[in-house]
C-alpha cells in the first residue's frame, strides 16, 4: 500500500513502533551497514519527525559524499555453521560492499549491468578464467553459469547424455544421491548399483565390491552428502572407458584439488562453498555436447548454453560477480592445495573433540569417510541437543542443528569458515560437556 509524505508522517507520529523504526533507519550504524538499499546519498532525513525531505538525484549536485567503507564489524557478525546458503569469506563480502553503488568507476552496481555489455562480459569472463586456474580445467570442457541449482541438474545430465532407455548407474551414499537417482528415472533407466540406506548412510562401498553395468552411459556419484556428511577420497573408475564418471561437487567443490579430467560432468550449486544461492556451475566435457532427447527444455540443453557463453538467457549475474570474487580469494590463497590444507586442519579439531570425548558427542560416520565439509554429530542425551543449539547461538555460533531427516546437531565447516570459528565451537563443545557431563 502506497502512502503520500503526508500520510507517513502522521504514521510517525502516531506509532510509537515505527517511530523506534524510523529512528534505526536514521542510525549511522544502519545506514552504514545497508548504504544502498534504504538512503540515497542524496537523501536528507530531518530530525524529530517533523518533516522528510527527499532530493531528488537528478537535481542533486553532482558533487557527493562518496560512500564510506565502514569499518570491520567482524565483532558483530556470527560464526555461521549453516550447511547453505553458507558463510562467504568477509572479505569478499566488503570488496563487494565497496563496490556495490559504482562498480570500478562504470556508474553502476552490477545488479544494474546489463549481461551483454562490455564490464559483466569482463566479471563472467574473469571468473570462469580463474575456476579453470583453480580446478586445471583443460580446452576438452566448458564451464557453464547456470540456474535452477544442482536439483535441476539431476534432470539435465540424463536429458542430455542418454536416450529414455539408456542404463546407467548410481552409487547412493546419500539423501542427494537418492534424490538424482529417482529424477534419472523419469528420462533413463537408472541402476542403483550400491545404497548405504540400510546403514543410514554412514560409508561409502569399496570401488572393487561394485557391479557396474558396462552398458551405462554413465556413473553417478555425489562426491560430498551435506546431510550425512560421507565424502568420496578417491573416486571410482567405470567399468567401460566409454562410461563416463558425473559427480555432484555441490558441498566441496573448491575445496580442495580434484582431477577434473576423470569426469565427464562435475556440477554444483554454488551456495555453499563459492558464492550466494542461484548459481549453479557445470563442468563438461565438450565432445558430450549436443546429443540433448529431443524433449529437452531449451534451458536445460547444455548446447544453447555452451554456444551462448552462459548467456542465452539473463544469468544471475551478481551471484556470478561473487562467485568471481570468492575464486580470486582462493587463488590469493595460494590455491586448492593450500585450501584444503586449512579445511583438514579444521575438521581434525572439530573431529578430535568429538572422538575425546568419551562418548558425549557422537559422529557416526565411518572415519576413512567423514566429511571436511559438514561433520554431524548427536549427543549421548538427545534431551540436551535443543539446549545445546540454543546456547551455542547465545555465543554467536548459529545454525548447528542438524537436517530434520536426521537431527542432531551439524557443523558446516567449508572453505569460508575461520579457523577461529572451529576452535570457539571446540571450547564451547568441552565447556558444555563439563557441565552436563
Amino acid at each position: 500500500m502506497a502512502m503520500s509524505a503526508a500520510t507517513t508522517q502522521s504514521f510517525l507520529l502516531n506509532n510509537k513502533t515505527a517511530r523506534q523504526n524510523y529512528q534505526t533507519l536514521k542510525s549511522a550504524t544502519h545506514i552504514a551497514a545497508f548504504p544502498s538499499t534504504h538512503v540515497h546519498p542524496t537523501t536528507t532525513l530531518t530530525s524529530t519527525y517533523k518533516s522528510m525531505s527527499i532530493s531528488c538525484s537528478a537535481a542533486a549536485s553532482t558533487t557527493t559524499t562518496p560512500l564510506q567503507t565502514p569499518p570491520s564489524t567482524s565483532s558483530d557478525r556470527v560464526f555461521n555453521f549453516a550447511a547453505g546458503p553458507a558463510t562467504l569469506p568477509e572479505n569478499v563480502l566488503q570488496k563487494a560492499q565497496a563496490d556495490l553503488v559504482n562498480w570500478r568507476g562504470s556508474g553502476m552496481s552490477v545488479m544494474e549491468m546489463s549481461h551483454r555489455g562490455k564490464e559483466f562480459l569482463s566479471i563472467i569472463q574473469k571468473a570462469e578464467a580463474d575456476l579453470r586456474s583453480l580446478l586445471n580445467i583443460s580446452d576438452e570442457y566448458a564451464v557453464l553459469f547456470l540456474q535452477g541449482g544442482a536439483t535441476t541438474q539431476f534432470a539435465a545430465i540424463p536429458l542430455n547424455i542418454c536416450s529414455p532407455d539408456d542404463a546407467v548407474d548410481y552409487i547412493v551414499t546419500g539423501s542427494w544421491g537418492d534424490k538424482a537417482y529417482k529424477e534419472a528415472a523419469k528420462y533413463s533407466k537408472p541402476n542403483v548399483i550400491w545404497s548405504g540406506k540400510s546403514e543410514k548412510y554412514t560409508k561409502i562401498p569399496s570401488f572393487d565390491s561394485l557391479v557396474q553395468n558396462p552398458d551405462a552411459k554413465y556413473l553417478h556419484i555425489c562426491a560430498n552428502e551435506t546431510i550425512h556428511g560421507v565424502e568420496f577420497k578417491n573416486y571410482p573408475t567405470p567399468l567401460n572407458e566409454k562410461t563416463i564418471l558425473v559427480a555432484d561437487m555441490s558441498s566441496n567443490f573448491c575445496s580442495k584439488p580434484v582431477d577434473v579430467s576423470k569426469f565427464g560432468i562435475i556440477y554444483a550449486g554454488a551456495q555453499k562453498n563459492v558464492g550466494p544461492s542461484g548459481v549453479t556451475i557445470v563442468i563438461i566435457r565438450k565432445d558430450l555436447i549436443g546429443n540433448a532427447q529431443e524433449s529437452t527444455p531449451v534451458m536445460l540443453d547444455y548446447k544453447i548454453h555452451a554456444e551462448n557463453n552462459s548467456l542465452y538467457n539473463t544469468p544471475p549475474c551478481y551471484g556470478i560477480y561473487m562467485c568471481g570474487l570468492v575464486f580470486e580469494d582462493l587463488l590469493d590463497q595460494g590455491g586448492l592445495v593450500e585450501v584444503e590444507k586449512k579445511n583438514q586442519k579444521k575438521a581434525q579439531i572439530l573431529y578430535d573433540a568429538i572422538d575425546s570425548s568419551n562418548g558425549f558427542y557422537r559422529c557416526p560416520v565411518e572415519k576413512s569417510v567423514r566429511s571436511l565439509m559438514n561433520v554431524p554429530f548427536t549427543l549421548a542425551k538427545p534431551e540436551l541437543e535443543a539446549e545445546f543449539v540454543k546456547t551455542a547461538a547465545g555465543e554467536k555460533m548459529v545454525q548447528l542443528k542438524g537436517h530434520r531427516s536426521v537431527g542432531g546437531m551439524r557443523a558446516s565447516i567449508y572453505n569460508a569458515m575461520p579457523l577461529a570459528g572451529v576452535e570457539k565451537l571446540v571450547a564451547f563443545m568441552k565447556e558444555f560437556q563439563a557441565k552436563h557431563g
